[in-house]
C-alpha cells in the first residue's frame, strides 16, 4: 500500500485489526525485511505499521534533498492520514531519530517507545577518519594532473577505496540528504521525552556504541536499559525470540 502526498508516495504495510497499534520505524536502507518475526509474533494481538523511507525499498526518492526533521513530518503525515493515534514505537537505528524527534520535539502522543540501537548522537571524527577524509579531498584535487577520458574512472576508484559502506550503498542523489542526516546532533532531545522508553542494545554495536544507549538511558527519566552481551547492531535478529517476548512484557506493564 502507497501513502501519497505532495512529492512523496510512501510505501507501507499494514498486519492485525486491533484498536492497539504498534508502528514500526526501521534502520536506514531497506530493513523492513528484517522485522518479519516480529511482525508475526504481534499481529495477532496488536494492528502493526511498518514503512520504507523515500529511497528505500518501495519508496520512491523526491527530486530534493531531505533532512530528518522530512523524513519525520512525512511519517506524522502519514500517521494522521492513518489515523495512528497514541502508538506503541519500535525503532531501530535511524528510525531512532525519528522517534526522538515525534516524542521529543513535536511532543506527539505516544504510548510507549522500544529504542533498539538507536542513532542520534553525533560523534567526534577519530583521527584516522579526519587524516582519511583529509587524503580523499588532496586526491580529488589531483584529478587536473588525468587526462579528462580517464577523470571519471579516476573518481570512481577514489570513491570506493575512501567512501564508507553506507555512503557506497547510496544513489548519487541522496549523498546530500545522508550527510545532512548524520550531521544532526539529537542529543538535546532525550530530555524531553517523557513516555516510557525502553532500550534494547547490542553490547559489540560499532555502528551506535554502547555508550550512546548509556547517554539515553541517562537523559530519558523513565526508561530502562537492556544489553545483550557479544552481539552488534541487529540485537533483535540476534536473538529474535527474546527481542519479542522482552517487548511484549514491557507493552504490557
Amino acid at each position: 500500500m502507497y501513502f501519497n502526498k505532495d512529492n512523496y508516495a510512501l510505501y507501507y504495510e499494514k498486519y492485525g485489526n486491533s484498536d492497539s497499534i504498534i508502528l514500526i520505524l526501521p534502520g536506514w536502507g531497506d530493513t523492513r525485511k528484517t522485522f518479519n518475526m516480529m511482525i508475526d509474533y504481534f499481529k495477532l494481538k496488536y494492528t502493526v505499521y511498518i514503512l520504507d523511507y523515500p529511497g528505500f525499498g518501495k519508496s520512491i526518492f523526491p527530486e530534493k534533498d531531505l533532512t530528518i526533521y522530512d523524513y519525520t513530518n512525512i511519517v506524522r503525515d502519514f500517521m494522521a492520514q492513518e489515523q495512528i493515534k497514541n502508538p506503541i514505537i519500535i525503532c531501530h537505528s535511524f528510525g531512532g531519530r525519528i522517534a526522538t524527534l515525534l516524542a521529543g520535539y513535536y511532543k506527539d502522543l505516544i504510548k510507549k517507545i522500544i529504542m533498539i540501537d538507536v542513532a542520534g548522537i553525533k560523534r567526534r571524527k577519530k583521527i584516522m577518519q579526519l587524516l582519511k577524509q583529509t587524503i580523499y579531498k588532496f586526491l580529488k584535487k589531483l584529478k587536473i594532473f588525468v587526462p579528462k577520458r580517464k577523470r571519471n574512472i579516476y573518481l570512481k576508484r577514489l570513491f570506493r577505496k575512501f567512501a564508507s559502506t553506507d555512503y557506497k550503498a547510496l544513489d548519487q542523489n541522496m549523498y546530500q540528504t545522508f550527510k545532512n542526516i548524520i550531521s544532526e546532533d539529537l542529543k538535546y532531545y532525550y530530555k524531553e521525552i517523557n513516555v516510557p522508553t525502553l532500550l534494547l542494545w547490542g553490547e559489540k554495536d560499532k555502528d551506535t556504541p554502547l555508550k550512546d544507549g548509556y547517554y539515553i538511558n541517562k537523559k530519558i527519566k523513565n526508561s530502562n536499559l537492556i544489553i545483550y552481551p557479544k552481539v552488534t547492531h541487529y540485537s533483535y535478529l540476534a536473538y529474535p525470540t527474546l527481542t519479542n517476548q522482552i517487548i511484549e512484557s514491557f507493552i504490557k506493564e
